[in-house]
């Protein structure tokens, strides 16, 4: 109770701050709706969101799984021979500074507009450099004693690499994994802003803000926040389940 008190009381005390201030300022809808507005349209539009949730949350995760396993082969090889790891950095690096609304329009008019594979690559793209960087520094710290051991019994790169290097590199593998979950959300949900199928959240906010129905396209936004809350507590399970004694 003593971790989760405080923030509860601190969200329902802005929440109520914030109805203050719209109801008392008179604060018009299209500048800010009330949490009350917000909350009716949520309840009332909750299969829709739900859906949209679906169709949202589906292309994070594939995009979350194949930029995952991407990011940690690429931290492999790039550990195992030098001139990758020389060569992969900078690269990352330029994929890490794209912006999502500079590559989802040209991704979206590389594909079909039915076609959902431009969103779920974005999302595998903003996955990539958080959990190659979090990988790729987990296999360099690499106990003394066990690379003393493995050369003692003769072990060849791979092999030193599957059996050292993997195993102590997945508490950075699974940092970088839930900085990643929430991240994977995002870039779906903003790639469907720029065309493509209307079946997500984005593509939901925004038709709901070109009719001026602003609390509507709000409770979408809360669905979204949801679904990457989701995300990270999906993978803070992972984490526990996989590594029980760090708790």
């Amino acid at each position: 109770m003593k971790r989760v008190l405080p923030p509860v009381l601190l969200g329902v005390v802005a929440l109520i701050a914030w109805e203050l201030t719209v109801s008392l300022g008179r604060i018009a809808p299209f500048v800010l709706p009330a949490p009350s507005a917000i909350w009716h349209e949520l309840v009332a539009q909750r299969g829709n969101i739900l859906d949209a949730a679906g169709a949202s949350g589906l292309n994070a995760l594939i995009g979350l799984l194949w930029g995952t396993v991407a990011a940690v082969l690429a931290a492999m090889l790039a550990s195992r021979f030098r001139i990758l790891s020389e060569v992969s950095l900078p690269l990352a690096a330029v994929l890490n500074a794209l912006p999502i609304i500079a590559l989802a329009p040209i991704l979206n008019n590389m594909f079909e507009s039915t076609s959902s594979l431009p969103r779920r690559l974005v999302a595998g793209i903003i996955v990539f450099f958080p959990v190659f960087i979090n990988t790729l520094r987990g296999l360099r710290e690499v106990n003394p004693t066990h690379r003393e051991l493995m050369t003692s019994y003769a072990a060849g790169g791979w092999a030193f690499t599957r059996l050292v290097r993997l195993p102590g590199a997945l508490p950075f593998v699974l940092t970088g994994l839930r900085q990643a979950s929430s991240l994977a959300v995002i870039a779906a949900v903003v790639a469907e802003y720029f065309g493509g199928l209307q079946n997500g959240l984005g593509s939901r906010i925004t038709s709901a803000a070109s009719f001026t129905a602003y609390p509507r396209a709000w409770a979408f936004v809360v669905g979204a926040c949801l679904l990457g809350l989701l995300f990270y507590l999906a993978t803070l399970l992972v984490e526990r389940l996989t590594m029980p004694y760090r708790y």
